[in-house]
């Protein structure tokens, strides 16, 4: 793995903002809505293992999704509870590692291959914790009925730790998230609706993300970064 693909991918997150989270979908069901997301200007896609059913469903969906985009998408696995997941979704082709919770172990292999570390927090100990664990952008989760102002008031002391918010975050609230100083957001539903999707309807994910985009360029306008 080249040196700075860790860098690279960072910068790609910080740029591009937002990273769809697809849950409890088939491989096929992944790959169109993968594409409907990029239609709509989605780049970012984290893709979740599910304990209950096949764990190995997703390293699998990532690699087939990696295949089919290249560079023009950038995949991550979330929901990832063992460094030995964390092993697989690298070498399915896994950019970076997002889990709701912070554990060391996870951080800790995810850095030593060279991938994005995004562990959930909520507390200002656990941010703090997951932040000297080696976290490269600590996830606030589940934000949604804390609110902007809780990211807002934990970057008061804690402003040198890049905070994404995830839980609850659509195109009504992501721009008062943005601007309470979450460097990006996950969003899954109000994103990728599930639904929708299993009806086959993919252009209304494609619409849903043009309009989460649009949310974020106007608050650009208004507090240009």
């Amino acid at each position: 793995m080249k040196p700075t693909e860790n860098k690279n991918t960072i910068e790609a997150i910080l740029c591009h903002k937002v990273i769809a989270i697809l849950r409890g979908f088939t491989k096929e069901e992944t790959l169109r809505a993968s594409e409907a997301l990029l239609k709509g200007g989605v780049r970012l896609v984290e893709v979740t293992f599910d304990y209950g059913k096949d764990p190995d469903a997703t390293p699998a969906a990532i690699e087939a999704l990696c295949h089919a985009f290249g560079e023009e998408m950038l995949f991550g696995a979330g929901t990832v509870l063992s460094p030995e997941d964390v092993e697989k979704a690298s070498q399915a082709g896994a950019r970076y590692i997002i889990t709701p919770n912070t554990d060391e172990a996870v951080i800790h292999r995810t850095k030593e291959l060279d991938l994005a570390a995004l562990p959930g927090a909520m507390t200002p100990s656990e941010v703090v914790a997951a932040h000297k664990a080696g976290a490269d952008i600590v996830k606030i989760f589940p934000c949604a009925d804390l609110g902007p102002g809780y990211i807002k008031a934990l970057r008061g002391p804690l402003g040198f730790i890049p905070m994404a918010a995830v839980g609850g975050v659509d195109a009504h609230n992501i721009a008062s998230f943005l601007a309470a100083g979450a460097c990006c957001a996950g969003v899954g539903g109000k994103l990728a609706d599930a639904a929708a999707i299993r009806r086959g309807g993919y252009d209304a994910v494609t619409r849903a993300a043009q309009q989460l985009l649009s949310a974020i360029s106007k608050e650009e306008e208004v507090f240009p970064r």
